[in-house]
């Protein structure tokens, strides 16, 4: 049985934890729902998300179960939970006792501050990865969607956070139950309009 820990907090951007919640649930699916999900926030009140989302969370940071994976993710309200030293904490302890941390978007700037992220290969949301890398002690990958680095698994913004948990449940279950979870939610990206058209 692996636990699923997704960190939420007012502000957090809505796909950077919902896209791995859809895997990671899919994938407990799959496997006969051997493996469990949960919402963790500082407090029992209702998160107002990036773009309004509203979500409930499960557990506090004081009663959750005992995590295999953390997720934290990034959005608006990473710059301020950067400096609310009881999330950062936190994210200390819970990343010592998780077999793996992962981040997505701007959700490394916590990873950094808490700990996990230092000294580290990480990826991060394009329009940050300046910002992270000027806090130092860390190697910001620019180009790749998700970053692997010992059990910290970073991830660019937004929809790479999905990309980087096919990869995750792929290590912990394997390639062939990834690939059945990717083939469930229809993840088969084919953006329209790769390319300018002409006028």
């Amino acid at each position: 049985m692996t636990t699923y820990g997704l960190l939420v907090f007012d502000g957090a951007e809505e796909l950077d934890f919902v896209g791995p919640w859809e895997v990671f649930t899919a994938s407990s699916m799959v496997r006969e729902n051997a493996d469990t999900a949960v919402l963790v926030a500082e407090g029992t009140d209702p998160v107002r998300c990036a773009k309004g989302m509203r979500v409930v969370p499960d557990h506090t940071l004081d009663d959750h179960p005992p995590l295999d994976v953390l997720l934290v993710p990034g959005g608006m309200g990473t710059r301020r939970e950067v400096n609310n030293p009881a999330l950062i904490g936190w994210i200390a302890k819970t990343a010592e006792q998780a077999d793996w941390v992962t981040s997505v978007c701007t959700g490394s700037l916590l990873l950094h501050e808490a700990g996990p992220a230092r000294n580290r290969r990480v990826a991060t949301h394009h329009g940050f990865e300046d910002t992270l890398e000027a806090r130092g002690e860390v190697t910001v990958v620019r180009d790749a969607r998700y970053v692997v680095d010992g059990n910290v698994v970073s991830s660019q913004g937004v929809s790479a956070g999905i990309d980087m948990a096919l990869w995750l449940i792929g290590k912990l279950h394997g390639r062939d139950h990834s690939r059945a979870v990717r083939r469930y939610v229809q993840y088969e990206p084919a953006p329209p309009y790769l390319a300018d058209e002409p006028l």
